[in-house]
C-alpha cells in the first residue's frame, strides 16, 4: 500500500514565497538575509497552523545557503539545501520543548552550540512551544541566549507570548504571526484542490475556511477529511453535513418571518433546527452572526468585513435591502444577550423562543425596541 501523506504536509511551504497569509514578516526575514542583518535570537508567536515552525525552518535552510537566488529564497542545489530537503543537516536541531523541557535537556542543547557547523555558515536552533520549558530550563538558557557563538542563530515558538519572561523577549527579535484570512485559506484550498484532482464547489471551501479559524493546518485536515467523506466531490451540502455546520438557508428563512412579524413559522423553523441535533446556543450565536453580515454588507466600505462566498453575497445583499439599520443593530443586541443568558438559564428552550418572538415584534410599526415599552 502506498503511503499516504496528509495534506498539511504534502503541500507545507518550502520558500519563503509559498508562506500563506505572512507576506509581511516573510519579506522582513528575506530582507534581513539579503542585507546580512540576521539577530542571534527569535521569537516566532500567534495561533496553532498559520506558519511559525515552516518559517522557521526556511528561515534557517536559506541563510545556509550557498547561492542564494536573486528573490532571497534558497538554491535547493546546494549541498545544504539538499541535505536539509533530505532531513540529514547538521545544522539545524529542533527540540519539542512540550517534552523536553528540563534544564538537562537546555545544558544538552548549549554544549551542542559550541560546535560550529561543517557546511554553511549558522547553526541554527529551533525550540518549539518554547513557553513549556520550566523556570530552571528558562534561566540556564538566559546566558547563551543573550551572547551565543556568532555561528548559532536561535528561533523560538510559541502560541502562548504572555508565558514567556521578559528577560526572554527582550533578548529576540519578536514576529507576530496573524491568524490567516478566509479569502487566503479559500486561495490555498483551491490550489491543493487542483493539485489532488478533487472538484470542490467555492462555498464548501468557505465553509472549511471559517471552520478552520484562521489556521492552515486546521483547514488542509478539514480539506482531507472531506476528501475522504465525499470521494473527491466537495460539495456545499456535504460540507454542511459533515461538519455539522447550519445551513445559510434556515437563518434566510427566519429573517424573512421576522421581517413579516411572523412568530409561529420562527418558533416552527427553531423546533425544525433543534430536532437536527443542534445546540441552542450554536443557533443563537450563528444569528448574531448572520445579522452582522446583513449589517456590514449593506455598504460597499464594509464589505471586506463581509467573509462569505460570492455565490450567496447576492442573496445577502437582497435582504439587507429589506432590512433599516436600526432594525439590525436591535437584532444583534438581542441576539447577543440571548447569547449572554443561555448558560444561565434554566428553561433555554423558552428563552431562544421569547428572543425570536421580540425579533419578531421590531418589525411591528411603532416598535422602536422590545424593552421600550411605554408604561401603562
Amino acid at each position: 500500500m502506498e503511503n499516504y501523506i496528509v495534506s498539511a504536509r504534502r503541500y507545507r511551504p518550502t520558500t519563503f514565497n509559498s508562506v500563506v497569509g505572512q507576506k509581511s514578516l516573510t519579506t522582513t526575514l528575506k530582507n534581513a538575509i539579503q542585507s546580512h542583518k540576521l539577530a542571534h535570537a527569535y521569537l516566532f508567536c500567534g495561533p496553532r497552523g498559520v506558519g511559525k515552525t515552516s518559517c522557521a525552518r526556511i528561515f534557517a535552510k536559506t541563510i545556509n545557503c550557498m547561492n542564494l537566488t536573486a528573490a532571497g529564497e534558497a538554491c535547493n542545489a546546494c549541498e545544504s539545501c539538499l541535505s536539509f530537503n533530505e532531513q540529514r543537516s547538521l545544522n539545524i536541531h529542533e527540540l519539542d520543548a512540550a517534552s523536553n523541557n528540563s534544564v538537562e535537556d537546555i545544558r544538552s542543547l548549549i554544549d551542542q552550540v559550541r560546535i560550529p557547523p561543517q557546511i554553511g555558515q549558522y547553526k541554527v536552533y529551533i525550540i518549539d512551544e518554547v513557553h513549556m520549558l520550566s523556570q530552571a530550563a528558562f534561566n540556564a538558557f538566559l546566558k547563551t541566549l543573550e551572547e551565543p557563538p556568532h555561528h548559532a542563530v536561535f528561533i523560538l515558538a510559541t502560541t502562548e507570548k504572555h508565558k514567556i519572561l521578559a528577560t526572554i523577549l527582550s533578548r529576540c527579535q519578536v514576529y507576530d504571526f496573524s491568524r490567516i484570512s478566509v479569502a487566503d485559506v479559500v486561495a490555498h484550498l483551491q490550489f491543493v484542490a487542483s493539485g489532488e484532482g478533487v472538484t470542490t464547489e467555492p462555498e464548501a471551501l468557505n465553509i472549511i475556511a471559517q471552520k478552520a479559524d484562521g489556521g492552515m493546518r486546521d483547514a488542509l485536515s478539514i480539506f482531507d477529511q472531506m476528501v475522504s467523506y465525499t470521494d473527491g466531490q466537495i460539495t456545499y451540502r456535504s460540507v454542511i453535513e459533515n461538519l455539522n455546520v447550519l445551513d445559510y438557508e434556515y437563518y434566510f428563512r427566519m429573517t424573512e418571518a421576522m421581517l413579516k412579524g411572523e412568530v409561529r413559522p420562527c418558533m416552527l423553523l427553531l423546533n425544525e433546527i433543534l430536532e437536527k441535533g443542534f445546540d441552542g446556543q450554536h443557533i443563537i450565536t450563528g444569528l448574531a452572526s448572520h445579522f452582522r453580515d446583513l449589517l456590514v454588507c449593506k455598504d460597499e466600505s464594509t464589505l471586506i468585513l463581509f467573509e462569505v462566498g460570492a455565490s450567496i453575497r447576492e442573496r445577502y445583499k437582497a435582504i439587507a435591502g429589506q432590512c433599516p439599520d436600526k432594525l439590525l443593530f436591535q437584532a444583534i443586541e438581542l441576539a447577543n444577550r440571548c447569547d449572554l443568558e443561555y448558560r444561565e438559564s434554566r428553561n433555554k428552550r423558552l428563552l431562544l423562543e421569547l428572543t425570536l418572538i421580540q425579533l419578531c415584534q421590531l418589525t411591528e410599526t411603532g416598535q422602536s425596541a422590545p424593552d421600550d415599552k411605554k408604561k401603562s
